[in-house]
């Protein structure tokens, strides 16, 4: 599973708009943005890499002015976090990955004066950004290149999940990456605050993965940030399976 989860990030890296291969590593460039969270690179599973090839790594992230950064499943380059320390990189984080299949999905109650769907044009698509901003603490107007972004994933083959209220206001939503290998990313579950407590997030959550298995995805995935959304997205029917770590540079 640990192999299938990270080729999935690999894929999803590669179709970035400048990706940039630098050895065993890609980097996802996205010369749109220079968010580290966007703008990163992750090892190829199974590679074998040396100090030669995170210097190399690091000068290309140099080179595109970007933040050199990582994140990968730690098992499928275990000898890679002690090289990257030894360079300099700082550890941000050690998350749980949670992995949902066919036959696991758990869908909650339908909820009153709330519709699930996906937007359709751009000003729906930035309403839902918007949401998203807001419930992260971000700034709730979204930008053109975030629009484009997500117009762009859903043009590809992602699922994008929008909550709209009786009176057309965006309480919250989220997405998936196009599936690779009958795998894909859900990510960016959000709702914004006058809505929560209501069971939104694992609806949203359920759609999306719902939305996934109808066109064949065989596995899909996600990272918890609290305990809160560990226990919405078990409930949906995700479960604890793999260790990924998140590792930059200043």
């Amino acid at each position: 599973m640990d192999v299938r989860i990270q080729q999935s990030v690999v894929a999803n890296l590669s179709n970035r708009p400048a990706p940039v291969e630098v050895g065993p590593f890609v980097i996802g460039m996205d010369p749109t943005t220079a968010s580290p969270h966007i703008n990163y690179a992750t090892p190829h599973p199974g590679a074998v890499i040396t100090a030669a090839d995170v210097t190399a790594l690091v000068a290309a992230f140099r080179a595109a002015d970007r933040k050199p950064r990582l994140e990968y499943v730690i098992s499928c380059a275990p000898g890679l976090e002690a090289l990257l320390v030894a360079a300099g990189f700082i550890v941000e984080a050690r998350h749980t990955y949670l992995v949902c299949v066919p036959g696991a999905l758990t869908t909650p109650p339908t909820l009153d004066h709330l519709k699930l769907y996906e937007p359709g044009t751009d000003a729906e698509r930035a309403a839902l950004i918007g949401a998203q901003n807001e419930a992260f603490g971000g700034d709730p107007v979204a930008s053109s290149a975030d629009v484009a972004r997500l117009r762009r994933q859903q043009e590809a083959g992602g699922v994008i999940v929008m909550a709209i209220t009786d009176d057309g206001t965006c309480a919250g939503g989220g997405g998936a990456a196009p599936p690779t290998g009958a795998v894909s990313e859900v990510a960016g579950i959000a709702v914004r605050g006058p809505y929560r407590r209501r069971g939104l997030a694992g609806a949203i959550t359920a759609e999306i993965t719902r939305r996934l298995f109808t066109t064949g995805t065989e596995i899909t995935w996600l990272e918890a940030s609290s305990e809160d959304s560990w226990r919405i997205y078990e409930r949906v029917g995700y479960r604890p399976t793999g260790e990924r770590l998140y590792i930059g540079l200043g």
